[in-house]
C-alpha cells in the first residue's frame, strides 16, 4: 500500500509520520519546503497524487481552490481524503472536484500537542461520500485501526454537529482564556492546570484554523449563541446574589 500526504504543516508533518508506522509506504509533497519526517520521503508532485490513497492535510479554507487545481492530476483509482476539521464543507468540495474518484471524508481527532501521550486509542472520524461497498475503505479503515486509533464512522452533518459543541468550544474557550493572559502561579489548583493546558494545546495551532472551525461548521453559530446564552445565565445568577 502507497499513501500520499499532500501538505507538510504542522499538522501534515506530524501526521505522515503517525501514517508511517504501519506497514505502508508514506510519500509527500508539501506546497512550501519542509523537512519530512523519518520515515516519510518526499515525492514528485505527480507520484503523490497518484499514490493508492492520498490525504490532503491543508488548511480548511484553502482547501476546495487546492482540489480545483490538483483535481485533474489526481490519479483515476486514487482513493482521496481529506483530514479536514470540519466534514459538511469538505465532502460538497470532494463530490464538486472529484467526481470519478472514490472519496472518503476523515478527520483525525488529534493533533502534535493532544498525541503527546500516545495514539491509542484516539479517535479517527470516517464519513463516507460514495459508500461503504468498496473494499479500499475498509482497507484504509483496518489501517488506521492497526495504528492503535479508533476508527469512528458517522456522517458528515453528524461529525459538525458533534464537533462544534467539542473540538470547537474547546478552541473557543482557549481563545478566550488566551485573551486574559492566564499565567502559572504556585497555587494553581488542577483544575486551573487544565485550563492553562486547553489554552497551549489550542494556542499552539494557527489562528486560521480556529477561523476555519468557526465559519465552516454550519453548527458553530448555534454552539456560539447557546456559549453566550450559558454565560449570560451564569452572570446574572451572581448579580442576582451581588444584591443586598
Amino acid at each position: 500500500m502507497k499513501i500520499g500526504v499532500y501538505g507538510l504543516g504542522r499538522f501534515g508533518s506530524f501526521f505522515s509520520s503517525v501514517l508511517s508506522r504501519g506497514e505502508a509506504e508514506v510519500i509527500a509533497v508539501s506546497r512550501s519546503v519542509h523537512t519530512p519526517p523519518d520515515g516519510v520521503s518526499i515525492r514528485p508532485l505527480e507520484e503523490v497524487l497518484s499514490a493508492d490513497y492520498l490525504f490532503f492535510a491543508v488548511s480548511i479554507s484553502s482547501f476546495e481552490s487546492v482540489l480545483r487545481s490538483l483535481a485533474p492530476m489526481i490519479g483515476k483509482d486514487t482513493v482521496v481524503l481529506d483530514t479536514c476539521s470540519v466534514k459538511v464543507y469538505p465532502a460538497k468540495w470532494m463530490k464538486e472536484n472529484l467526481p470519478h474518484n472514490f472519496k472518503i471524508a476523515t478527520h483525525p481527532m488529534f493533533g502534535p500537542d493532544s498525541a503527546r501521550g500516545g495514539l491509542e486509542g484516539l479517535p479517527f472520524v470516517f464519513s463516507p461520500i460514495d459508500g461503504k461497498d468498496d473494499e479500499r475503505y475498509e482497507e484504509i479503515k483496518s489501517y488506521i485501526s492497526s495504528l492503535g486509533l479508533k476508527a469512528i464512522e458517522m456522517s458528515v452533518h453528524d461529525h459538525d454537529k458533534e464537533a462544534a459543541y467539542s473540538q470547537g468550544v474547546t478552541h473557543f474557550v482557549g481563545r478566550t482564556l488566551e485573551e486574559m493572559h492566564m499565567e502559572p502561579t504556585e497555587i494553581a489548583t488542577n483544575g486551573y492546570k487544565m485550563l492553562m493546558r486547553i489554552v497551549e494545546e489550542t494556542c499552539n495551532d494557527s489562528l486560521e484554523l480556529f477561523y476555519d472551525l468557526q465559519r465552516f461548521n454550519p453548527y458553530a453559530k448555534e454552539m456560539r449563541l447557546s456559549l453566550q446564552v450559558a454565560i449570560e445565565k451564569v452572570l446574572n445568577r451572581l448579580r442576582s446574589k451581588e444584591e443586598y
